[in-house]
């Protein structure tokens, strides 16, 4: 039997309600990582725009450099280990599907390496280079769980390349300039509900809802599944710059801006499509409506999306109170409004989904201090306000963000004169969030209705070695 598939929007809204690529909050909310220092890790990153205390100054403002007298490599690696927990309220299961489980702790262990490089050419010109992952997580949820319709798993990954230069033209005055290199790979993964695609499939050949074919067809393919996955990469180039103004010896104020970062990521979905057998009358008919999807909606293809990550800046202060104590501030400013619509094309030029994200700018509001205590050395301490761009309405479970509070402290060990360590840790819980998400269909049927609430919390551990010479 020959049954011709039809493209109709009916059909195609199904499909579509089920991809993985209407969720991507993760690529423009969850993934930016400020873990680009140890030794400002146990200050919350509070004054990093101003601090300047070794070649990690780079990323957050490269004017800093000029501070440094020697040639300096600073070597760090973060575990960073997030904890996302989903609780049931009222999720509905998808049609012709079991509902599924809460999906256990999404998160996992993250390693994050940052390297920082700084040569003094002069008195006031010092070059610099920085290595790092400014932007990637991963999270995966357990297999069948209640949003698998919605999520399984999340994957970004950044290389960050920023050389840059420091020049000092006064005595109380530095300015900064980094150009940065990136590569972004991606990789998202997702279920589809293949028995709701089918159905919906039925209907859009004239098989009309309610009929003995239509019935027995949903009576004959509940359960079935089918597996989805994007993977894309891209380069992009963008820049910083920054100042660093000395008020007097004991106090200093730093400015630093990054640019946006516009990617075109390029790459392919792929569908593990199931192959369903019915016995009996209705066998051609199923398997015709399969073959269709298989060949249409449900169809390996190249895909394309634009992504254009959000500009940072930080203003920054630094005040030594005495031998002792130094209190550091900080206020970051990220522009997430750059994200209010994410559209994936697929290499034909027709539009696989097209999700709003209606994304709103946010701040962070740090405060550090380090205390001397004598000897070789330095206790830090901070604490940092944290605001999520997610709005209550837009949230999905590919990584559920809401507001953040970090509690940090850290210490340095000076060896000697050449060589000094740094150990930092934080503690950063965010305020318990909803969510209420069916995906593209609002009625649920396709993807099912993820309904509760999550817990989250993240520990972060760093190590750094920095080495004058």
């Amino acid at each position: 039997m020959t049954l011709p598939f039809s493209r109709s929007p009916l059909a195609q809204a199904w499909v579509g309600a089920s991809l993985l690529l209407g969720s991507l909050s993760s690529l423009a909310a969850g993934f930016q990582l400020n873990e680009t220092s140890g030794s400002g890790l146990g200050l919350a990153f509070a004054g990093g725009a101003a601090s300047a205390e070794d070649a990690g100054t780079l990323w957050s403002n490269p004017a800093g450099l000029s501070r440094l007298s020697t040639r300096q490599v600073v070597n760090v690696v973060h575990l960073i280990t997030p904890s996302i927990k989903f609780s049931n309220d009222a999720s509905a299961a998808a049609s012709q599907q079991a509902l599924g489980g809460n999906g256990g702790d999404a998160g996992g262990l993250n390693v994050v390496p940052n390297l920082y490089l700084a040569m003094p050419v002069n008195s006031s010109l010092v070059l610099g280079l920085g290595i790092n992952a400014p932007w990637g997580l991963v999270t995966e949820y357990d297999p069948a769980w209640a949003g698998r319709f919605l999520a399984s798993k999340s994957a970004i990954q950044t290389l960050n390349i920023n050389p840059a230069l420091s020049w000092k033209p006064a005595a109380n005055l530095s300015l900064g300039l980094g150009l940065n290199v990136q590569r972004m790979l991606a990789e998202f993964t997702n279920d589809v509900n293949y028995s709701a695609a089918l159905l919906s499939a039925a209907a859009a050949n004239g098989i009309a809802p309610g009929t003995a074919n239509f019935n027995g067809i949903a009576a004959a393919t509940p359960g079935l599944v089918s597996a989805a996955r994007i993977k894309g990469s891209d380069n992009a180039t963008g820049w910083n710059a920054g100042l660093l103004w000395d008020i007097n010896p004991q106090q200093r104020v730093g400015l630093h801006y990054r640019s946006a970062m516009r990617y075109q990521l390029q790459g392919s979905v792929h569908f593990d499509n199931p192959s369903p057998v019915v016995a009996g009358a209705l066998g051609p008919t199923v398997t015709a409506l399969s073959n269709g999807l298989n060949g249409t909606a449900l169809v390996d293809s190249g895909v394309s999306a634009e992504v254009k990550l959000p500009p940072i800046a930080n203003l920054s202060y630094f005040g030594a109170q005495g031998p002792n104590w130094d209190l550091m501030a900080d206020l970051q400013w990220t522009g997430w409004s750059t994200v209010q619509t994410l559209r994936f094309v697929r290499s034909n030029g027709s539009t696989l989904q097209s999700t709003p994200e209606n994304f709103k700018d946010s701040y962070k509001l740090a405060i550090g201090a380090n205390y001397r205590p004598g000897g070789n050395w330095l206790w830090r301490m901070g604490v940092a306000f944290d605001q999520s761009p997610v709005r209550d309405g837009y949230r999905t479970p590919r990584l559920p963000d809401g507001d953040r509070t970090w509690l940090t402290g850290g210490a340095q060990f000076r060896a000697n004169a050449n060589w000094r360590f740094d150990l930092g840790a934080a503690y950063i819980w965010a305020k318990r969030v909803v969510i209420d998400d069916t995906g593209s269909d609002p009625t649920g049927r396709a993807s099912g209705r993820l309904n509760g609430h999550y817990n989250n919390h993240t520990t972060i551990l760093s190590g750094q070695a920095t080495w004058s010479f």
